[in-house]
């Protein structure tokens, strides 16, 4: 059994340990209210303007652009997200265990993968399995910003206009709520417009594009690809909070229960003790 000694140095390790975990929790919950602010407001100017696209140029017989060109994928780019820290749960692991399928399905498929990691631990993971990748952008989310976000973008975008990649994934984290950061894997380019509905009216809309259908085109297929790309890194940024303060509210509650076990045992330590103490006293007494 313990002695007294030590189990008081061990409730008061674990209570300095606890300090520490609240005070990454109170950090992870003021970044996630101001990510999640600009998350939300960045969504919602990335809405508008696909709505912009949806309504103005499906008006338009042809919606042919390099943007949107489908080929034989051979070559596929690959950006994985991930944070550049731990101490955040299961967040890193299951980026991993689901880039690792990938691998495996796309190897059975002979396709080349390029990796565009962003974030120092999926970077690790590809490094440790033999993987080459891009290093320019792996530091990207440590100041994340627009343009951070838009030199990626022209990056993915030069690869896929001169044919290097047929196509580019997106694979991170979104952000649900506190308690779920959904996995999302989906595809970058080439880029998919969905046309919307026809006028319950009857009537087709009828819009005059300045100076024309292809200059919006040019215009807005970058800056939307731009603006996916940094809502992305802000989406997984807010999940990457969110699991962070989430493990540490966890590491709090284990440390509660330590901390109430190890004060119950020493109790019942040191009341052992003293009945020793006082069986001896009684018998020498007695003698």
């Amino acid at each position: 059994m313990a002695s007294l000694k030590e189990i008081k140095n061990r409730i008061s390790s674990i209570t300095s340990t606890q300090k520490i975990t609240a005070a990454m929790k109170m950090v992870a919950s003021a970044k996630l209210h101001h990510t999640q602010t600009a998350t939300e407001r960045t969504l919602a100017y990335s809405e508008q303007l696909a709505g912009i696209l949806q309504s103005l140029l499906a008006a338009e017989a042809d919606m042919a652009s390099p943007y949107t060109e489908s080929r034989e994928v051979r070559n596929v780019a690959m950006v994985v997200c991930s944070s550049n820290t731990g101490l955040c749960g299961s967040f890193n692991s299951n980026v991993w265990k689901e880039t690792e399928k990938l691998i495996e399905t796309y190897k059975e498929q002979q396709l080349h993968i390029v990796f565009y990691p962003v974030g120092k631990k999926i970077a690790k993971e590809l490094s440790k399995a033999g993987y080459a990748y891009e290093e320019a952008f792996v530091s990207l989310a440590e100041h994340l910003s627009y343009e951070a976000a838009a030199q990626l973008s022209a990056r993915l975008q030069a690869d896929f206009l001169n044919g290097k990649v047929d196509r580019v994934e997106l694979l991170y984290h979104h952000y649900k709520n506190m308690i779920q950061q959904i996995l999302t894997h989906k595809q970058y380019l080439p880029l998919s417009i969905e046309v919307g509905q026809q006028s319950t009216t009857g009537y087709a809309p009828d819009y005059i594009l300045e100076p024309s259908a292809s200059a919006l085109q040019a215009l807005l297929y970058p800056k939307m690809l731009n603006l996916q790309i940094y809502t992305t890194l802000l989406d997984t940024t807010t999940a990457e909070h969110a699991a962070r303060m989430m493990a540490m509210q966890t590491a709090n509650d284990n440390a509660n229960g330590l901390i109430q076990d190890l004060t119950l045992l020493y109790n019942k330590t040191r009341q052992q003790a003293i009945t020793n103490e006082l069986l001896d006293i009684m018998g020498g007494a007695e003698r």
